[in-house]
């Protein structure tokens, strides 16, 4: 069975980018949109206070007509998070997001933001996990 580990290991190259609450949601999209990410880790003096996503931001400030540049990210961040830890199992992090019907979940060891993984992450871990074990069954019926 696979681990946020390995899905964060794939992930090596990428960082993981956070804003603060005070910051501007025009800020954030701006941030997400930069950075091609879907959401933000909103962090205060290191601390995961909570997430904000592009569907914070559609619900939350769109279809109420509030102004991005006016609105600081405190008022459409999600919150409280759920998080798991690297050794957490990807089908559990599956569980946790259809559950909860959110797209990404930090990664937290030691009290302390080390990543993040998308749904996206997720499905190309099952889809690894599968093939490797489609292989060893191909290997294992040819006798090798």
């Amino acid at each position: 069975m696979r681990i946020v580990a390995q899905a964060l290991a794939a992930k090596a190259q990428e960082k993981t980018h956070s804003i603060s609450p005070d910051a501007t949601v025009f800020e954030a999209i701006s941030r997400m949109a930069e950075k091609n990410v879907g959401a933000l880790i909103v962090q205060e003096l290191d601390h995961l206070v909570g997430i904000v996503s592009e569907r914070d931001y559609a619900r939350k400030l769109v279809l109420l007509g509030r102004a991005s540049v006016a609105t600081p990210v405190s008022a459409i961040m999600s919150t409280p998070v759920i998080t798991v830890t690297p050794k957490e199992s990807t089908q559990r992090c599956m569980q946790l997001m259809t559950q909860g019907h959110i797209r990404h979940l930090p990664v937290v060891e030691d009290d302390k933001v080390i990543g993040i993984v998308s749904i996206g992450d997720l499905v190309k871990e099952i889809i690894t996990e599968q093939r490797d074990l489609i292989e060893h069954l191909q290997k294992y019926i040819r006798g090798e």
